[in-house]
């Protein structure tokens, strides 16, 4: 069955998605970017919108009952390039020994104008 998984904790939807489904123990995330839910303000520069992105991210699957630990795969589009080295450092500290898979790519925009906006597909038995 599936499960539609919402938070104000982090940015709403901007159009007709979900910010997270459900289905048996998978949890398949949208695009979450980084805007601070609280206020709607965007941080300046790579290194602090990668980590609101993943703040953002790790609570969506805090409510749908996830920790970063069972992310088995993400995507990063990153507006630049340049910036993989610094988004990287601050991608490790949310992740400890087992890094999920992952795929990052090079985009032209993303939403809002952010610099960088992830996806998640995280794995929990028995939820």
């Amino acid at each position: 069955m599936k499960q539609i998984i919402s938070t104000d904790k982090a940015p709403q939807a901007i159009g007709p998605y979900s910010q997270a489904v459900r289905i048996g123990d998978l949890v398949f995330t949208s695009g979450v970017i980084p805007v601070v839910p609280a206020t709607g303000e965007i941080p300046q520069g790579s290194a602090a919108q990668a980590k609101q992105a993943l703040d953002n991210l790790s609570n969506l699957l805090q409510e749908a009952g996830c920790e970063m630990s069972d992310i088995v795969k993400t995507t990063v589009f990153i507006k630049e390039m340049n910036d993989f080295c610094s988004i990287n450092e601050v991608y490790e500290t949310f992740f400890k020994d087992d890094y999920p898979a992952r795929s990052c790519v090079e985009v032209a925009r993303l939403p809002k104008d952010v610099l960088i906006e992830v996806e998640a597909v995280a794995y929990k038995k028995g939820q």
